[in-house]
């Protein structure tokens, strides 16, 4: 086939993810070859968008031979198996030099992996991080490649072609191997600890204020208008506002059971074993598995009566959740860049964190007002230790730091769920005490396994004999 006339990439994938990515790299100007391993699935996406550069390809030889040279995919399948099976398939029809892309929500290590496997044959592997739904993929997503550089500049053109904009693409070069897709697991664990004191909240406000869906709906689009301004505050008002076909609160109509796919119990998983401490992304993860009990949960209320009475001012509890939510959210984007900062130190991956915060800026989900502040922080000192220790920060979130305070302790004297809350509160009060009582934990380590501690008096490693 004459070279003009072949595509210059494909999409493997046409799901909502990966149809809405190809419609967008083909209104970026570039010429774009499909395929679904259902052929049926292909028709359709080209008789909906026939009068588009997209070319069908009813297989993987097919798709290779109606590419341009060096031939260039982007896989949107499935994260696990179906990708490895994708890969597979591809590296028996692609040649020394050609790239494959994975954008699925893959585990870091899966991506080391897959990397050294093309590399056998010639291949170039990327690993993608994309975030942004169905919405991003079309418009603009934020986008986090990681794997080898020469390849990243190779399709720096496309990808900043088809990202967002905010002060720029929203991609950049995040690090070698698998690091890319570390950063968006990162992000999907913020994104749950995000959602959760967002649910907490509506939660609270519902409780222990009597709100209306409709006071509900006004009072998360005044949050958006302020320091909280995000994409996760701006949809949760649109939500509250939705009426099911009988006028009454759709929301209020939706099983209280939460799914995942994952990501967030993976942070959870590798930041123990690199020994960051991310608490909020664990209780949100445990949120979700508490929610999915719900037989459970029904069986045992009957065993003990939570129930509350609105006793509290709307105005007050509105204001002191918004301060609360100011704080607990930038203690959560702390804990997941902590995680990144120790990954790239231990893998040398070189992430630059004010670069992750700013293309988190546009497209994704967690894209927020206070991801300024945050780029700032990084950008004046790229080895800050902690964000909460920055002094811009530090200013944002200590005069609204004792109302985090209350709202935990409201929720705990109401008995009220606040997973997220009461974990931000105890992360920050554990950060800033000098003197912890893991001394104790340590003489009890002692006592019984004689695991030695040391002294705060003297040199060396001690034992006791505590009997």
């Amino acid at each position: 086939m004459n070279d003009d006339k072949k595509a210059d990439i494909a999409v493997i994938g046409l799901a909502v993810m990966g149809s809405n990515l190809a419609r967008n790299l083909e209104s970026r100007g570039f010429k774009v070859a499909v395929y679904n391993r259902t052929s049926t699935v292909t028709d359709e996406f080209i008789n909906e968008f026939k009068d588009k550069n997209f070319l069908a390809c009813k297989s993987y030889e097919e798709l290779a031979l109606n590419l341009k040279e060096p031939k260039r995919v982007i896989s949107m399948v499935k994260a696990g198996g179906p990708t490895d099976a994708v890969i597979n398939s591809l590296k028996e029809v692609m040649t020394e030099g050609d790239i494959i892309l994975d954008a699925s929500n893959a585990w870091y290590k899966d991506t080391d992996r897959r990397e050294a496997e093309c590399l056998e044959k010639g291949i170039n592997f990327l690993g993608v991080g994309v975030s942004g739904g169905e919405e991003g993929a079309l418009k603009g997503p934020s986008i986090m490649p990681g794997g080898p550089k020469e390849t990243w500049v190779h399709l720096q053109d496309i990808l900043e072609k088809i990202s967002a904009i905010a002060d720029g693409p929203c991609v950049t070069y995040i690090g070698p191997g698998g690091s890319g897709h570390f950063v968006k697991m990162v992000h999907n664990g913020i994104e749950y600890a995000d959602m959760q004191l967002l649910a907490e909240s509506f939660h609270l406000l519902k409780s222990l204020a009597g709100f209306s869906s409709e006071d509900l709906s006004k009072t998360f689009e005044c949050w958006n208008a302020g320091p909280l301004e995000s994409y996760l505050v701006e949809i949760t008002a649109k939500i509250l506002k939705k009426n099911d076909e009988d006028d009454s609160p759709l929301v209020e109509k939706i099983l209280d059971k939460a799914g995942q796919k994952g990501t967030g119990r993976w942070t959870a998983q590798v930041a123990l074993e690199l020994g960051v401490a991310i608490p909020m992304i664990c209780e949100a993860v445990n949120a979700r598995i508490l929610s999915s009990r719900k037989e459970e949960r029904v069986h045992a209320s009957e065993y003990y009566n939570l129930e509350t009475k609105p006793s509290l001012d709307k105005q007050e509890l509105a204001t002191k959740l918004e301060n609360a939510l100011v704080c607990a959210k930038v203690i959560a984007y702390a804990q997941g860049l902590k995680l990144i900062q120790v990954a790239s130190n231990d893998f040398n991956w070189g992430i630059d964190i004010s670069e992750v915060a700013r293309i988190w800026k546009g497209g994704c989900i967690i894209r927020a007002k206070l991801l300024d502040n945050i780029q700032s922080a990084f950008k004046a000192d790229p080895n800050l230790n902690n964000l909460l220790l920055q002094d811009d920060i530090l200013e944002l979130i200590l005069p609204r730091i004792s109302d985090l305070r209350e709202v935990a302790s409201l929720a705990i004297n109401s008995g009220i769920p606040a997973l997220c809350f009461s974990s931000a509160i105890s992360y920050f009060d554990s950060y800033f005490t000098a003197n912890l009582p893991q001394n104790l934990t340590q003489a009890q380590r002692d006592f019984f396994g004689a695991h030695t501690y040391k002294r705060i008096d003297k040199d060396g490693i001690f034992h006791t004999e505590w009997e």
